[in-house]
């Protein structure tokens, strides 16, 4: 669960989360959430076939596929790219030869019977978004945004070395490392694990031999 009495980061063992069966074929790991404003992270793992049932996001939902590929009425979401889906996306999810994703939900879901007019999901090619220089060292892709609520979704690539120096987080964010490792005053994030950095956490962020992060922001960090 998500604490609000501390400002310090801390790493999410990803692998020490349990797998739960939601129904034949699709098992989830719930990695991080916070009850107040109704956000959570989860990993699942969809079997090949299977195919979560006609459903409603009554509040919005980012999806990062790890490995596989996932689809659903408006467009299939491959491994490396990001899938969004709105609030009020009614859908189905499927995947034919398997996949494992990570998903970020602010809100939940209700059963749905039917589409009609509804918001559609929508599909990122990361590998399409050019990297902009955040400063020497580190690199960022824009993945998406929404500037009204502060809120965004961005890849980070760290070379070896690289360092973001001391920052405050005003707001809060979770960090996945897709490859390599980071560090910082609470400890080291490997592959495959997140880190939560809370309102008010301040900190420095260095790796030593590089990494590639996805981050989930909510707020924005200034300079200390």
């Amino acid at each position: 669960m998500a604490t609000t009495d501390s400002s310090q980061s801390y790493v999410i063992a990803v692998g020490e989360k349990e797998w739960q069966t939601m129904q034949p074929g699709i098992q989830m790991k719930q990695l991080w959430a916070d009850e107040a404003t109704n956000r959570k992270a989860i990993m699942a793992r969809i079997a090949a076939g299977s195919q979560l049932p006609l459903h409603r996001h009554v509040g919005d939902e980012l999806v990062f596929v790890l490995e596989g590929a996932i689809f659903d009425e408006f467009g299939s979401v491959t491994a490396g790219n990001m899938g969004y889906r709105p609030n009020g996306c009614t859908h189905s999810v499927a995947s034919k030869n398997g996949a494992t994703i990570l998903a970020v939900l602010t809100g939940g879901i209700e059963s749905a019977t039917e589409i009609k007019n509804t918001p559609p999901s929508q599909v990122f090619a990361i590998s399409e978004i050019e990297w902009k220089e955040a400063r020497p060292g580190v690199r960022q892709k824009p993945i998406w945004e929404d500037k009204a609520a502060e809120r965004r979704a961005i890849m980070a690539r760290f070379e070896p070395g690289a360092m973001l120096p001391l920052h405050k987080h005003i707001g809060d964010e979770l960090i996945f490392l897709i490859e390599g490792s980071n560090a910082d005053e609470s400890g080291t994030v490997a592959t495959g694990n997140m880190s939560y950095r809370p309102n008010g956490c301040t900190h420095t962020v260095t790796t030593k031999n590089g990494a590639t992060a996805l981050a989930f922001v909510w707020g924005k960090t200034e300079m200390v």
